[in-house]
């Protein structure tokens, strides 16, 4: 199970689940694609969050690595789902921890880091979320907070 996602250069974006997130990896994909860098779309996940792996039984809980497994191939739907340019080349990578602990982390190798305004956790109507206050206040590269289309 990887702990910690390194990559070097290329443009990095969070991605949730939620809509803003979405909207961000639309944006990065675009950006991507006309400078000709790869696409990094990071999912951090626990096991609070994570999909239910096919393992998963009752009286028994699958090791980590299921887990893991089992969020890369949700990301993987949820950003096909996307239609991305075909010229973007995107990596898609899970993180077991934090999100804006596991972006900043990542980001140390990127060129840019994206996310959305806000993501699926926290409380409506504020103006970030906390995770995009927290990268954009501690990021060691350029940082985008896309915003949502059409409200939140």
């Amino acid at each position: 199970m990887r702990e910690k996602v390194t990559i070097d250069g290329g443009i990095l974006v969070g991605h949730d689940g939620s809509k803003a997130s979405s909207e961000a990896v639309a944006w990065a994909s675009r950006h991507a694609a006309r400078l000709g860098v790869h696409l990094h779309v990071l999912r951090a996940w626990s096991l609070t969050n994570a999909p239910r792996p096919a393992s998963m039984k009752p009286g028994y809980v699958p090791p980590e690595k299921d887990f893991e497994e089992a969020v890369l191939a949700q990301l993987a739907r949820d950003v096909e789902a996307l239609h991305l340019p075909p010229d973007c080349t995107v990596d898609l990578h899970a993180a077991h921890g934090q999100s804006s602990a596991k972006l900043l982390e990542a980001a140390e190798g990127a060129e840019m880091l994206v996310v959305g305004r806000r993501g699926a956790g926290g409380f409506r109507g504020l103006l970030t979320g906390s995770t995009a206050d927290q990268v954009v206040r501690h990021s060691p590269c350029p940082v985008v907070v896309v915003p949502v289309k059409n409200g939140d």
